[in-house]
C-alpha cells in the first residue's frame, strides 16, 4: 500500500499514514480504502494485540483536500445525493473499520490533526500526542459539518460542553488543553511519541488476546446500551472467559509468583 504504512512487531501492529509532503491528508478515495484495508488485516491477523496509528513526517493528518471542495473535485463533486453517497461508500468506511477494530488501538499524534484528522485521532481508544500535537474540528470555518463521526466521536472523547465548543469554534488547541480536557491521556517530548506508545502497547500487549478483545467490546457497548444490558453481555463473556487456555496460563503464572 502507498498510504498506510503497516509495520508489525510481534503482537504491536503499527500504521502510519505515510505522505509527509500531503501532511498525509485523507483526500482520496485510494487512500480511503488503504486504511480500511489496513484495518482488515488487522483483523484477519489474530496474532496482533494492539494497533499504533501514527502519521510521517511533522503531522498526524491535516483532514481534506481543500483544494477538491474549492474545485468541487473529489469528494465534493457532484449533486448534493451524490456527494452525500461518495461520504457513506468512502470516507465514512473509516470510522467504522476503525472504531470497531477489535484490538486496542493508541492514536499517537505527532503533528497537528485537523478536522477528519481529528476524529481519526478520536477513533481510537487511547491518544498520546507530540508536544507539537495540534487538535482542531475545524469543519465550521469552511461551513461543514464533521462529515465523518466527528460529533458522535468527540462528544465521547471530551464531553458533550468541550466537543460543542471545538464543534462550533473550529478552534485550534494544543497539546497542553487537549491534555487538560481528556482528549489526549499524555503528553510527551517529540523524540519520546512513538517509545511511549510502544511502552504502553508492549504493556497491553503483555495481556491475554481474548480479553482484551472482549473487553475492548464491553467498553464499547457500554457507551449506549442500558447497565442490565451490560451485565448480561458481560456475564456471557466471562463465561467464555473462564474456558480459555490463555485464562489457565495466565492463573498458572499467577500463582506460581504467589
Amino acid at each position: 500500500m502507498d498510504f498506510v504504512r503497516i509495520d508489525k512487531d510481534g503482537a504491536i501492529a503499527t500504521l502510519t499514514l505515510n505522505k509527509p509532503e500531503e501532511r498525509n491528508a485523507l483526500s482520496t478515495p485510494a487512500q480511503w480504502a488503504e486504511v480500511v484495508a489496513a484495518c482488515d488485516a488487522v483483523r484477519a491477523d489474530y496474532a496482533i494485540k494492539v494497533v499504533i496509528l501514527t502519521g510521517a513526517g511533522s503531522a498526524f493528518c491535516a483532514g481534506g483536500n481543500v483544494k477538491d471542495m474549492r474545485d468541487k473535485t473529489g469528494i465534493a463533486a457532484g449533486s448534493p445525493r451524490e456527494i452525500a453517497d461518495g461520504y457513506r461508500a468512502g470516507i465514512q468506511r473509516i470510522p467504522l473499520a476503525l472504531y470497531n477494530l477489535e484490538v486496542p488501538t493508541i492514536a499517537a499524534v505527532n503533528g497537528p490533526a485537523i478536522g477528519a484528522g481529528c476524529d481519526l485521532a478520536c477513533m481510537c481508544d487511547i491518544r498520546i500526542a507530540s508536544s507539537r500535537a495540534r487538535f482542531a474540528e475545524s469543519f465550521v470555518k469552511l461551513g461543514l459539518i464533521p462529515g465523518d463521526g466527528g460529533a458522535w466521536l468527540l462528544p465521547r472523547a471530551v464531553g458533550m460542553s468541550k466537543a460543542a465548543e471545538l464543534t462550533f469554534t473550529g478552534d485550534t488547541i494544543g497539546a497542553d488543553e487537549a491534555l487538560a480536557c481528556g482528549l489526549v491521556s499524555r503528553v510527551v517530548a517529540p523524540e519520546e511519541l512513538l517509545g511511549a506508545a510502544r511502552e504502553l502497547a508492549a504493556r497491553i500487549a503483555a495481556n491475554p488476546a481474548p480479553a482484551l478483545r472482549m473487553a475492548k467490546r464491553l467498553l464499547r457497548e457500554g457507551q449506549h446500551v442500558r447497565l442490565d444490558t451490560l451485565l448480561e453481555m458481560s456475564a456471557a463473556f466471562q463465561a467464555v472467559a473462564h474456558h480459555t487456555p490463555e485464562h489457565d496460563a495466565a492463573l498458572a503464572a499467577f500463582l506460581a509468583k504467589k
